[in-house]
Formats: structure tokens, C-alpha cells, sequence
């Protein structure tokens, strides 16, 4: 595929325009709103939270990836939307593994690492399993789903010296709304007859708050257990 090659892969596109996804495109105002605020919440903390900053700063590029996607339309552009979430997923849950789950360095790299080897080889696992295109079945939404995995368990793990703090929760609530903006995600060309626009904006409105809350636990963690 080349770097420049058209990419119709939303409901909303019908033809190679820039604007002819403005749904798609316009909503990801919603990552850069999310972005700042979970920019204002790590800078108010008290000690400002640096980690939780530059995962605000994902958002926005997160957003601006989106943007260029829905827009432009072509491989190169894809890869701009892809590669910031994913770097924001494996970025949160070394975050998580450390400061929710207070696990050492080491056994962070290690999960970390281990959870990436799983997201790569989860579909062409289960493609071999079932001799079918379960990225094309599920509209690509498939490759969230180690993130939806490590998520609630993650809330799971809860520490029990901890658990007043709510992390758990918060998580678990959190992780609800992320599978409902992934079930928007997933439905976008099924529901083309019905709804032409789609449902792929949606997901981005819930998705760009799912970035926020996390971020913004991860800063109500810090300030409530120090």
C-alpha cells in the first residue's frame, strides 16, 4: 500500500474530497477540549504531574492525527491517527502499572512489553483460529481490545491499602464507557443504509472523554494517596 494510496474506510466518506467527512473530522475537536483540560488538571496538581502533562500533550496529537485522517484520507495520514493512540495506551498503562499497581520498574517494562506483544499478535491469532478477517467483521475495532482488557484489569488489581481512593472504580466506570464508543466505532458501516453519517464521530466524543478521565484519575491518585 503506498504512503499516498486513498483510505475509504468511514461510512461519511463517499468520494476523495477533504471535507467530505466533516462529522469525522470536525469531532475531533473533542480530543484537543480533552487535551486541555486534562492539561489544566495535571498543571494545577500540587505538585504539577509531568506524566500526566505529556499524556495530555498524546491527546492533542491524538486529535491532530484524527483530523488529518479524516480529511486527507490517505495511508500516511492513517498511520498519524494510529500510532499516537497507541502510543497514549501503552504510555497510560506503564503509568497505571506503576502508580496505581506500585509495581517496580522492571516487572512495568516487562508488562508493558508483554501487553504489546499481545496487541500485535491478537489478530492474526484469532484470524488463524477462525479462517476469517476479524479486523474487517469488527471494523478494525478489534485492535482496542487488549486496551479494554488491560483496563479492567488493572481496576481488578485495585490495591487494597487503596481502594478508599476509588481507582478501581473509576477505572471499571471508565472502562463501561470506553466499550460503548468502541461499540460506535464498530457499527459505523453497518448503519450507513440508516444513518449515512455514521456513528465514527460518536467514538470520538466518547473516546475524547475516556482520554480525559484517565488522565484525570491518574492525577486525583497522586494527589490522594502522595
Amino acid at each position: 500500500m503506498g504512503w499516498f494510496e486513498p483510505v475509504m474506510a468511514y461510512c461519511e466518506r463517499t468520494g476523495p474530497d477533504f471535507w467530505a467527512e466533516p462529522l469525522n473530522a470536525a469531532s475531533n475537536v473533542a480530543f484537543l477540549l480533552a487535551a486541555a483540560a486534562a492539561a489544566r488538571r495535571a498543571r494545577t496538581a500540587d505538585p504539577p504531574d509531568r506524566a500526566c502533562l505529556g499524556l495530555a500533550g498524546l491527546i492533542a496529537v491524538v486529535g491532530v492525527g484524527s483530523f488529518l485522517f479524516h480529511t486527507l484520507a490517505v495511508t500516511w495520514a492513517m498511520y498519524a491517527d494510529v500510532i499516537p493512540i497507541t502510543l497514549f495506551i501503552v504510555a497510560y498503562l506503564a503509568l497505571a502499572l506503576h502508580r496505581f499497581l506500585q509495581l517496580p520498574r522492571l516487572r512495568v517494562e516487562a508488562a508493558t512489553a508483554g501487553f504489546v506483544l499481545f496487541s500485535f499478535t491478537l489478530v492474526p491469532t484469532l484470524d488463524g483460529l477462525t479462517k476469517s478477517d476479524i479486523s474487517a467483521l469488527t471494523d478494525g475495532s478489534i485492535d482496542y481490545l487488549p486496551a479494554a482488557l488491560a483496563l479492567f484489569t488493572v481496576a481488578a488489581l485495585d490495591r487494597p491499602e487503596t481502594r478508599f481512593v476509588g481507582t478501581g472504580r473509576r477505572l471499571t466506570e471508565i472502562g463501561v464507557l470506553f466499550l460503548v464508543s468502541l461499540t460506535a466505532r464498530t457499527l459505523d458501516r453497518s448503519v450507513c443504509a440508516a444513518l449515512p453519517m455514521g456513528t465514527h464521530a460518536l467514538w470520538h466524543v466518547l473516546n475524547a472523554v475516556v482520554l480525559y478521565a484517565l488522565v484525570a484519575t491518574a492525577v486525583r491518585h497522586r494527589a490522594a494517596v502522595g
